[in-house]
């Protein structure tokens, strides 16, 4: 009985990888090179390639990139928004039309021996 349940077993585990060898496209080959796989990257492209919904998907990609300007936020468009804004103008952001600095380093330098 137990060499029946062995044999069987055996088979099961036969064909599962007679079916997983199956699957893969001839010309896929991967070399290991001092323990670092290097696969086939033309292989694996061609396999990335094979779905039939991927030239709906890279359709609806390239409509997504090709936004209106008009639809386009300000940043991506060169314009200012208020957050870059008061972040360039600093502390006096509303009250100044100078932009915040910081004072100016009257000390001497290092480098000079007078």
């Amino acid at each position: 009985m137990k060499s029946l349940w062995k044999f069987a077993l055996g088979g099961l585990l036969l064909s599962a990888f007679a079916s997983a060898h199956a699957e893969q496209p001839l010309g896929c080959v991967e070399v290991t090179v001092g323990g670092y796989k290097a696969p086939n990257y033309d292989c694996l492209s061609q396999q990335m390639g094979n779905n039939p919904e991927g030239a709906a998907a890279a359709q609806k990609n390239q409509e997504a990139l090709n936004v209106p300007v008009n639809k386009r936020p300000p940043n991506q468009v060169g314009l200012a928004t208020p957050a870059a804004t008061s972040t360039r103008m600093g502390n006096t952001f509303g009250t100044s039309v100078k932009p915040q600095r910081p004072p100016a380093n009257n000390g001497t330098s290092p480098l000079t021996n007078k």
